[in-house]
């Protein structure tokens, strides 16, 4: 049974073991953030977030990819804390995190030898398998459906909390839903401060859009969510492709046609020069010192736009970058974010999807 019932539940019944006990105000909670720096600061951020989620809260961790909002992944009432604190929709299913490979078959049903193929390849990394999820797997955690997405992270941190709990962890992205994924844990605080006790800092994302989800059928795989393991890496591993999913449940999270979305409003464009740009966004009559434009190839300089900002021609720099300059266009009032479309390449499909869902 989860030790707290609800997230806003009085300190009376919950307090960390350590030195910072919750408190709540007008039924808020105080969010408390923890930093990790030091190897001491580390131990008791480690220390800090498993006593919180082994007593049935929700936690906010980084990982390589974004930073997750944690619960106990075998408690159903531990994860609807995750819901709760991030106004996410019931249909929209939750990543187990893992701490190594015997705690992933521990939540699933089978496991093919695609996916200990493929979790050889790539893990510990930003690669999420869906397979036939066990009993001990809640209901909610997987939208109801018959599978669940599991990973091992590679960020040090929550791999060492995992490891403290005992138990897998849910972990979506530790942010309002819908909204653009955090990569720091400014980002966190922007969003869920007041609504969850505990964040902890460890650094910016390295990774910084979310992980690759890859359903295993058998031995045949598809692509649900494709991310910085690329469709090609997937195949060059495993290339039977299965046949498309048609049973209307989301397997995977970030399959919503609208996610990862700033306040701002997303276009994503192609334009010769500055001028051409200026002719395709005349329609918007958005102000100019209320648009922001990020770039890569086509360099838009001496424009009057509130911000110009200029990104590697390069997908994993780019990738590390994005989330974090949608935050900063948000925090500067931006009405309009237009963004330079990238290429087509395989190894940039995981940017093009969040920026056609950013813009959705």
């Amino acid at each position: 049974m989860c030790a707290v019932q609800g997230i806003y539940e009085s300190s009376a019944h919950y307090s960390l073991l350590t030195t910072h006990p919750i408190r709540y105000i007008a039924r808020r909670v105080e969010t408390i953030t923890l930093k990790t720096d030091t190897a001491d600061l580390f131990a008791e951020a480690v220390a800090q977030a498993a006593a919180a989620l082994r007593h049935g809260a929700v936690v906010a961790l980084p990982t390589e990819t974004v930073y997750g909002l944690a619960a106990n992944a075998l408690n159903e009432s531990c994860v609807a804390k995750i819901f709760e604190a991030k106004d996410r929709p019931s249909e929209n299913p939750i990543i187990v995190h893992v701490a190594d490979e015997t705690m992933a078959r521990d939540c699933v049903a089978e496991w093919p030898a695609a996916a200990a193929a493929l979790a050889k390849a790539f893990w510990p990394g930003p690669l999420s398998l869906v397979l036939l999820k066990a009993e001990v797997i809640p209901d909610n955690v997987t939208a109801g459906g018959e599978t669940v997405g599991v990973r091992w992270p590679r960020h040090p941190l929550m791999q060492e909390v995992i490891r403290a709990c005992r138990f897998p962890l849910a972990a979506p992205s530790a942010n309002v839903a819908n909204q653009v994924s955090p990569t720091t844990a400014d980002h966190v605080a922007a969003q869920l401060d007041g609504r969850i006790p505990l964040i902890i800092n460890g650094g910016a994302a390295e990774v910084g859009i979310e992980s690759t989800v890859v359903e295993v059928v058998g031995d045949a795989v598809r692509v649900l969510r494709p991310g910085m393991i690329s469709g090609e890496a997937i195949a060059a591993v495993c290339p039977d492709g299965a046949d498309e999913n048609e049973t209307g449940v989301l397997k995977s999270p970030g399959q919503l046609p609208r996610h990862y979305a700033p306040n701002a409003r997303l276009l994503v464009l192609t334009w010769a020069d500055a001028e051409d740009l200026e002719r395709q966004i005349t329609y918007s009559r958005t102000p100019h010192d209320r648009m922001c434009v990020i770039a890569h190839n086509r360099i838009v300089s001496g424009t009057r736009f509130g911000r110009v900002s200029v990104f590697p021609n390069d997908p994993e720099a780019y990738a590390r970058a994005l989330y974090a300059e949608l935050h900063e266009c948000d925090a500067e009032g931006a009405e309009l974010i237009v963004v330079e479309a990238v290429p087509e390449a395989a190894e940039w499909q995981g940017i093009a999807d969040r920026l056609a869902r950013a813009g959705g």
